[in-house]
């Protein structure tokens, strides 16, 4: 495209004084940037006479170099050089491209019709040097996907702008021959996003042969995948415009490599996707100049710009350039178009103070312009317009809301809306369907000064309307006006100071599972924070014990599919009145067939976490306090750092921080920057700066000093370096340990790091090493920091333990149990009360410091036995005391037998109680005396499983020693069954019955072996898999055994031929456990990435997949692997344990009911005979006790 003639005649008009005054080198930036100019150019402009090779180039260049020279000078502040150019600047588009001077071709308008694009507002007023910007940056788009970005102030026009830019036959033509898709999208939740593109993939497919309809996608990402198919398969080299976005986090939904123009407020939104992104001169935040102001006026007011009387200009100045507020006069003038000295005057009455980046207005200043407004409406309608003084700041309303508000038919509704959005009173999404209402926040602030005496009658009004229209109880349908209950009925109780309504809806289960399941947790913890003073006039502790079920399951009910809310409350206190209302709900339920159990021994069980938040997908590395204690920050493996309220865990922001994992986040003294460090060896504050100095490898951690005067930030590298940017502190030494972390001490005057399984504190002038605190844990040390208030040192370890060390006294004070993998970092509150600790399961804990600091919880080891005898239940386990802990009876008693030796391994009960050790001692123990019956030496590595026969006269025992030992324990005669090549986790007699004497064994090896007891003699020895055998199981007849292994299959045998019958193929991953019906007719089988699969045992064959259509949060279907499984006696049901306990319906392989327990790693669960009673302990050493309720 060449240079028009205009143009050029310009540039050599003012050729010298551009010569004079301009700095090439900056301008150049830019216009490389908008793709005018090439590298090699720039070369050749800087070897010459700059600012003339500049301007020679520019003449043998076209219209967009010129434009994009223009927009340097704006750019660059040369603002009387761009003026010398402006009267000239050319339009983007050819001659062949203009034969439609407004873009209004029966072609454009099909094309942007079926696309959703709007139609130009009644009154439009043409801004073409904007116009011609956007399609400057569309026509980059022509070649390559990518992003143009217009930004600015609320009520600048952009959606405008955006529509006017595509109105172009030859934009579409030669750029997007796909066509243009709009989709307006606003301030929106997950759900409402992904009704929008639900809509637009609708749309797409529509256009498409009958065949290309897919059944309507149910998540997020499977609408990704399907708006990105459609995007480039189906609709190639096609423009999507997204209007009105707010969030990083939904423009990352549209990151699917397409062509897309989105317009927001945030000028830094597109920095957190890929693809080539074109942004606008900030002057967009400007808004309009007096001339389209006053031809805006002239459109309301039907009359030519220059003959609008001299008022005209002055109220444009008054408006200060805003749209929004200049619309709203031209609507006043239209109607009393007498009236522009008194509308004037009233501007003048209150000027405006300053322009407001959020809103650009002073509500003050525009009172009685919008008293007049309202009084133009009909005496009825001004009282309606008054009930919408209720609404928060930059909300939608859908109009079925303001139905039950105002007791009309809907129709009637949309006709008075329409009526108010005519005046300027109100604004319409109409991209939304149904439409959504909203004022600006000018009419709402003026609508709340008016009726200040009325506010708490008026939110009266919108809740007893509410109780009147939903008295069968409260909307579950998801949509708009559903969604709008849901959310701001409490804001409006509040409000009203409706206190008792207020009482009964927050202490209602029923209302927090509804709550949770349509917004997630934290608005509903944010509830109970905000209107905590009015609760606890009421009942403060009712209220505390809502808010901390919320706190400390948070991050269960933001799994989908949703969690029974009743079962997760079923596991609080006794004493709670969440407990209380859930055992009401079980019971009732429980009648009608819903499984539901109690958890008997939770009393013993201290809560020692006070908020539990899963913020992001992946490991958590690093989360931290601000110094005010109001906000965390969190970074992690996902490369985001997000940061969210240390009340409730509601997300504040979520920042795109680094092309590789975040290792580190920390804020400043101030709490106005964020420092991160990451993998990509880059430092960043606040996403505004990034130190040039990079470290040779990832950066560990950083940290600001705690005090304004000297802000330093001190980082640690793999590198073996520990650098404080803007001062050096130490330099590099030979020696080969990775530096973990830094802090600093109160007075910034010690730094403390951690290195392997120590703590250093050294001193930051000389750099001596003060102290060292060695730790005796096998694992390594991941963090450590110092108590601001206090001695207490927080260590954070890989084996999945938080320890509060005493700095001074160098001695361990408490551990901090809970989290599933390992912790990456510990953090006390700036007042010391709490310590908060993040880790790779994906979740943020906040403790309770003195809570922690005074605990001393015993864990138990996860190899129990349990004996069920009538009401009476009997657990033993070993704890990590060194002793047995033998616990019985419906309250749950607990002895403990203090254990002389080492290490206890695991434990078993008959009639007396026997303990395996470390060593291979094996004891037998007297219950509940303790006295030793028994003492066994013979193997020599630790004992993994053993088993009285039925008399009780006859122990057998399996160890790592790969052998087997029939003992005649009172004699202590022994027996070795060798042959095992590794070692033998466990073993089975094949029948109860006292004339069998047969024992089934199997080894790492992948061998099985059938032993006789009574001789000692091999009958059997089966190569059973290629790789380790992980399971084994007779059938209850004892006609069949089944053989699980880490090869992904299961063996079916026959125990006379000793045959394979069937090998059972199709788990993707390690076979971990299996289980016989007690009818012997299925097998269940369970491998480590959750799924249970269930087979025919007489063909074969696969019955059904459970787990499949029911993925949790966790990375593994079941939350780990299936580590056991049980069936019921009648064959119906079936309980699996892994990261938590799950019971299904045996013929629909559904889920019926889910145990979260505290921990994870579900080893083994003990089943009562008539399946009402399940006993387990997690990885954390915590018992369940669980009886079904009825």
């Amino acid at each position: 495209m060449t240079l028009e003639e205009g143009a050029r005649a310009c540039l050599l008009r003012f050729r010298q004084r551009l010569e004079q005054d301009i700095k090439p080198s900056y301008l150049m930036d830019h216009m490389i940037s908008d793709g005018v100019m090439t590298g090699d150019e720039e070369e050749r402009i800087r070897t010459q006479d700059q600012a003339a090779a500049l301007l020679e180039l520019l003449l043998g260049k076209g219209n967009c170099a010129y434009i994009s020279f223009y927009n340097a000078l704006i750019r660059e502040a040369y603002d009387d050089l761009a003026n010398l150019l402006h009267a000239d600047l050319p339009q983007v588009l050819s001659d062949a491209h203009k034969s439609s001077s407004d873009g209004s071709t029966s072609y454009v308008q099909a094309v942007l019709s079926e696309g959703g694009v709007p139609q130009r507002p009644v009154v439009f007023v043409s801004r073409p040097e904007l116009v011609n910007q956007i399609r400057e940056k569309l026509y980059h788009l022509q070649k390559e996907s990518g992003w143009v970005t217009i930004f600015g102030m609320a009520g600048s026009g952009k959606s405008v702008l955006a529509a006017e830019a595509v109105r172009n036959h030859g934009l579409i033509e030669e750029c997007f021959p796909g066509g243009i898709h709009w989709l307006s999208i606003g301030q929106l939740e997950k759900p409402d996003l992904l009704v929008k593109i639900q809509s637009l993939c609708f749309r797409l497919e529509q256009s498409l042969d009958s065949q290309s309809f897919h059944r309507t996608p149910n998540s997020l990402d499977e609408a990704k995948e399907r708006l990105r198919f459609l995007m480039l398969r189906r609709y190639p080299r096609s423009l999507l415009i997204l209007d009105d976005i707010w969030d990083s986090t939904v423009l990352k939904v549209f990151d699917i490599q397409c062509r897309i123009l989105l317009t927001t407020r945030n000028r830094s939104l597109t920095d957190s996707v890929s693809g080539m992104c074109s942004v606008l001169s900030s002057f967009l935040l400007l808004g309009l100049d007096d001339k389209k102001g006053l031809e805006i006026l002239a459109l309301y007011t039907n009359t030519k710009p220059q003959g609008l009387p001299e008022e005209a200009r002055s109220i444009v100045r008054e408006c200060k350039g805003s749209p929004l507020v200049v619309s709203l006069i031209g609507a006043l003038l239209k109607e009393k178009p007498n009236r522009w000295r008194y509308y004037l005057i009233q501007l003048q009455q209150k000027q405006f103070k300053r322009i407001r980046k959020s809103s650009s207005y002073d509500y003050d200043a525009l009172d009685q312009a919008m008293a007049a407004s309202i009084e133009v409406l009909p005496e009825e309608h001004q009282e309606l317009y008054k009930d919408l003084t209720v609404l928060e700041k930059d909300v939608k309303i859908p109009a079925k809301v303001l139905s039950i508000l105002w007791d009309l038919e809907l129709e009637d509704v949309e006709d008075i809306l329409e009526e108010f959005a005519n005046k300027s009173l109100l604004f319409v999404d109409s991209h939304s369907k149904p439409y959504l209402y909203y004022l600006h926040d000018l009419q709402l602030d003026f609508l709340v000064e008016q009726n200040r005496t009325q506010l708490e009658s008026l939110h009266a009004k919108v809740v007893h309307q509410y109780q009147h229209f939903y008295r069968d109880g409260p909307p579950t349908s998801g949509d708009e006006e559903c969604f709008y209950w849901i959310r701001f009925l409490t804001y409006h109780m509040a409000k009203a100071n409706l206190s008792k309504e207020l009482y009964s809806l927050m202490f209602s289960l029923d209302w927090v599972s509804i709550k949770a399941q349509i917004m997630g947790p934290a608005p509903l913890i944010n509830d109970y924070v905000e209107y905590g003073p009015i609760l606890d006039e009421e009942n403060s502790e009712v209220r505390s014990q809502f808010q901390e079920f919320l706190s400390l399951n948070g991050h269960q009910l933001e799994q989908r599919p949703f969690p029974d809310v009743v079962q997760l409350a079923l596991s609080q206190p006794y004493a709670s009145e969440v407990y209380r209302q859930a055992l009401q709900q079980a019971q009732e339920r429980a009648s009608t067939g819903t499984l539901y159990f109690d958890w008997l021994n939770k009393s013993s069980v201290e809560s020692l976490s006070r908020l539990v938040i899963h913020p992001h997908q992946g490991s958590i590395y690093s989360a931290c306090f601000s110094h005010d204690g109001a906000k965390i920050a969190s970074c992690g493996a996902s490369k985001t750092l997000k940061v969210f309220k240390s009340t409730s865990g509601e997300k504040l922001t979520e920042i795109l921080a680094h092309d590789d994992e975040v290792l580190c986040c920390a804020f400043s003294p101030d709490d106005r920057l964020l420092a991160t460090c990451s993998s990509d060896r880059k430092v960043k504050v606040s996403k505004l700066l990034v130190f040039e100095e990079e470290h040779e490898e990832q950066v560990n951690y950083c940290q600001f000093t705690n005090t304004t005067r000297r802000l330093l930030l001190a980082t640690c590298s793999n590198d073996k370096i520990i650098v404080t940017l803007f001062l050096s502190i130490f330099a590099e030494t030979d020696e080969e340990v990775i530096v973990k972390c830094s802090t600093w001490t109160a007075d910034s005057k010690r730094v403390i790091s951690a290195a392997r399984n120590a703590v250093l504190v050294f001193d930051v002038e000389t750099s001596d090493m003060l102290l060292e605190i060695k730790t005796n844990r096998l694992s390594t040390v991941q963090y450590c920091h110092a108590c601001p208030t206090s001695n207490l040192l927080a260590i954070a370890f890989s084996n999945y333990a938080v320890e509060l060390w005493d700095l001074e006294a160098n001695k361990k004070m408490a551990d901090c149990s809970g989290h599933l993998s390992w912790v990456q970092r510990v953090q006390f509150s700036p007042d010391g009360s709490q310590l908060l600790s993040c880790s790779d399961d994906q979740t943020v804990r906040l403790w309770e410091t003195n809570k922690v600091h005074t605990s001393s919880a015993i864990s138990l080891k996860r190899d129990s036995d349990v004996l069920f005898r009538g009401e009476e239940i009997i657990v033993s386990a070993a704890d990590n005391c060194n002793r047995l802990t033998v616990s019985w009876g419906e309250m749950v008693q607990r002895v403990e037998l203090r254990i002389k030796r080492q290490s206890a391994s695991s434990c078993w009960l008959h009639t007396k109680l026997k303990s395996l050790f470390e060593d291979g001692t094996v004891q037998v123990l007297e219950v509940p005396s303790g006295k030793l019956l028994a003492n066994l030496l013979g193997h020599t590595k630790t004992v993994l499983h053993c088993q009285f026969t039925q008399n009780g006269q006859t122990l057998i025992t399996s160890s790592e020693d790969t052998t087997l030992r029939v003992w005649r324990w009172q004699s202590g005669d022994c027996m070795v069954l060798q042959g095992h090549k590794e070692q033998v986790r466990c073993f089975s007699l094949f029948s109860t019955s006292p004339a069998n004497t047969h024992l089934l064994s199997w080894s790492f090896d992948g061998t099985v072996k059938v032993w006789d007891i009574e001789n000692g003699e091999k009958l059997q020895d089966i190569e059973a898999h290629r790789e380790a055998i992980l399971s084994c199981h007779v059938s209850p007849g004892g006609c069949f055994f089944a053989t699980t292994s880490a090869d992904k299959t299961a063996k079916l045998w026959h125990c006379d031929s000793w045959q394979c019958l069937h090998t059972l193929s199709g788990h993707q991953y390690c076979v971990r456990s299996c289980q016989f019906s007690w009818d012997s007719r299925r097998l269940a089988t369970g491998d480590d990435n959750g799924e249970i699969r269930i087979w025919g045992v007489k063909d074969g064959c696969l019955l059904k997949i459970c787990s499949r259509d029911s993925k949790d949060g966790m990375d593994s279907l079941h939350g780990g692997w299936v580590t056991d499984l049980h069936f019921s006696p009648d064959n119906s049901l079936l309980v699996s344990t892994g990261g938590y306990i799950k019971w299904w319906d045996v013929e629909k392989g559904e889920a019926l009911q889910t145990f979260y327990p505290k921990g994870s790693g579900l080893k083994r669960i003990h089943v009562s005979s008539d399946f009402s009673t399940f006993v387990t302990i997690d990885n954390i050493g915590i018992l369940y006790i669980l009886h079904r309720v009825v």
